[in-house]
C-alpha cells in the first residue's frame, strides 16, 4: 500500500487527537477566561505545534516499518483492541514507548504552558 493511500493508524492518530481535543478544550475555556492569550498559546500555536507532531510521527513511522506494520495491522479491530494491544506492544518494546512519547511531547509542553 502506498504513503498517499490514507491508511493512518488509529492508535496513533487517537494519541495525536486526544492532544489535540485537550488542546482545544483548553484554549476554548482559556478564550472565555481571557480576553488575550498568554504567548504562544493561541489556536495557530496549537495548530502548528499540532503539525509537528504529525509530521515527526508520519517521519518516524516510515522510518520504522516494524512499527508502522504494528500500526496498521490495527486497522479494523475494535477500539478496545487496538487499545489492548497497543498497550501490550508498547510494553514489550520500551524504546518504542519512550520514543512515541518524545515525538508527542510538544503537545504535553504546549498544554502545561498554556493552562
Amino acid at each position: 500500500m502506498s504513503p498517499s493511500a490514507g491508511v493512518v493508524p488509529h492508535a496513533v492518530v487517537g494519541a495525536i487527537a486526544t492532544g489535540a481535543i485537550s488542546g482545544a478544550m483548553l484554549f476554548g475555556s482559556a478564550a472565555i477566561a481571557l480576553a488575550d492569550p498568554p504567548p504562544g498559546c493561541t489556536a495557530a500555536d496549537l495548530a502548528r505545534v499540532q503539525s509537528g507532531v504529525s509530521s515527526a510521527t508520519s517521519d518516524y513511522l516510515f522510518s520504522h516499518p516494524d512499527v508502522n506494520n504494528f500500526f496498521t495491522g490495527l486497522k479494523g479491530q475494535s477500539r478496545d483492541e487496538q487499545r489492548n494491544n497497543t498497550q501490550n506492544y508498547l510494553n514489550a518494546n520500551p524504546q518504542i514507548q519512550t520514543d512515541l512519547q518524545g515525538l508527542r511531547q510538544p503537545l504535553v509542553d504546549l498544554k502545561t504552558r498554556c493552562q
